[in-house]
């Protein structure tokens, strides 16, 4: 399978004790006073390198792909005919059939020709094709930019977590992903009022506000595109490239890794290994969770600004008032992260923001008055987003070997664009400006994602206890003393 020998991952090789917490932090404590390095500095060192441009590059993504929604209440939807029929709809799925489809090929090609080369590509290449989204003239043209950006977009976020997970233990990811994912959607809510400032170009250039809104954030995407190329770190076995850290501090590095899940060794991803992966089931039952909390973090980005116009505010404050719920979002999730890996859980941080989550969609579904159902808004967008960061880290902590990592976050955020295709489709305009279909299904996978946890939990439960009891017929993902994380 190209893994690496079984000298170096037997549990001989890790000292001859299991993977569990207390022994991975005596170890690092160990491996610390040996070497002189400051580990509490050295991860700040870290977060401070990787989390920010990587965070500032998918803000600028999420901004690019859901733009489209600020723009159809600032005249596009008139310009174009997007109300005609199911144009608006197309328009919106057709960036996700190539944002599933190059998911996993993306991941390979970042392993071979390095984090930085790859992620400014295709981010300037994104940027590009939004750029151009500004001087379309028809839906028609719309449309096949849009299926464009989706090409460029699909490396992105896999790559992000698939990089981000190599660099930390399990216990410390899920606020990385947090930080890295909510600094992005904090950023991405005040998108409304970027675009609300670009709407005032009307007319400038010959230009409407809504071109103005594509090319102004296309532009600004090439310029961080750029940029990223000189910031962006490789993975830990490479991460002496560009000085960003020294030899000791990277063997420090992999090393607490490699005391952690014994994966700090790049293994060759084949096809083999590849289609190997893909027998795992829960591999899939990350990806279905994943997908039930992107359809409606999708479908809140796209139809909050509609939602809310129909509350009777205009296009403009309607765009505003999208940014405020984001902000919630983003506070409460965060708090959920932090609470999850201070309590080394996931199922029940996962549990709770469903539960929030659905009662958000009730309340904007039914509730006759206006403020409530904007509060509503707040409750639901803060349980789907939150969920994100969380079913991420619930997968990244109960798999090992980075070529896994690699299938199974392509495959689980490939799946992510599934849910946006959902949120296009189930969001229709002739249920506007309540959706009520749409907010049921969308709660209906809220459910799923109940379910979904629910079993992976007690499979995972019962794994454990065998290995406590000395009776698990082989060891959970080939290590020796391994435990899930429930």
């Amino acid at each position: 399978m190209g893994n690496p020998s079984s000298s170096e991952l037997r549990p001989e090789k890790l000292g001859d004790t299991p993977p569990n917490e207390s022994h991975i932090e005596d170890s690092t404590l160990d491996a610390e006073r040996e070497s002189g390095i400051n580990e509490k500095a050295l991860i700040r060192k870290i977060d401070w390198r990787l989390l920010p441009i990587l965070g500032a590059l998918y803000a600028i993504a999420l901004i690019d792909r859901v733009n489209i929604s600020n723009a159809r209440v600032a005249g596009m939807d008139k310009e174009l005919g997007l109300s005609i029929g199911s144009r608006y709809t197309i328009a919106l799925v057709v960036f996700f059939i190539p944002y599933f489809i190059f998911e996993l090929p993306s991941n390979i090609v970042l392993r071979k020709v390095g984090s930085a080369n790859w992620l400014a590509f295709v981010a300037f290449g994104w940027g590009s094709f939004m750029l151009g989204q500004g001087f379309v003239k028809n839906w028609e043209a719309l449309t096949a930019v849009r299926f464009l950006l989706g090409f460029f977009e699909a490396g992105f976020f896999p790559g992000c977590v698939y990089l981000i997970s190599c660099w930390y233990v399990r216990y410390e990811i899920q606020t990385r992903l947090a930080a890295f994912y909510l600094t992005s959607v904090l950023v991405g809510g005040f998108s409304s009022i970027l675009a609300f400032g670009l709407m005032q170009m009307d007319g400038l250039g010959g230009y409407l506000g809504w071109s103005w809104i594509f090319i102004i954030e296309g532009l600004l995407t090439q310029v961080v595109g750029i940029l990223s190329w000189f910031l962006i770190i490789d993975f830990p076995d490479k991460a002496q490239k560009k000085g960003f850290l020294t030899e000791e501090e990277a063997e420090f590095i992999k090393h607490r890794i490699e005391k952690d899940r014994a994966d700090a060794v790049h293994d060759p991803l084949t096809w083999a290994v590849c289609i190997k992966h893909l027998q795992d089931l829960k591999l899939w039952a990350f990806a279905f969770m994943f997908m039930s909390t992107t359809m409606p973090a999708y479908a809140f980005a796209y139809f909050s600004p509609s939602i809310i116009a129909g509350m009777g505010y205009s296009g403009g404050i309607a765009n505003l008032l999208s940014a405020p719920p984001v902000i919630f979002a983003v506070i409460v999730a965060f708090t959920f992260a932090w609470l999850g890996d201070r309590y080394r859980v996931r199922a029940p941080i996962i549990a709770a923001q469903c539960i929030i989550g659905i009662i958000g969609l009730m309340i904007t579904a039914y509730h006759k008055k206006a403020g409530v159902r904007y509060f509503g808004i707040f409750l639901g967008t803060a349980g789907c987003q939150g969920n994100v960061p969380a079913i991420l880290a619930y997968q990244s902590n109960n798999i090992r070997l980075q070529s896994k990592r690699s299938v199974g976050s392509a495959l689980q955020i490939g799946f992510g664009a599934i849910g946006g295709i959902i949120a296009s489709t189930t969001f229709r305009e002739e249920d506007a400006p309540r959706y009520v279909p749409g907010l049921w299904t969308t709660a209906g996978l809220q459910f799923f994602i109940l379910a979904l946890v629910g079993c992976t939990t007690f499979q995972f439960m019962r794994r454990n206890k065998q290995v406590d009891a000395g009776t698990a017929t082989k060891p959970i993902e080939g290590l020796e003393g391994f435990k899930y994380t429930l």
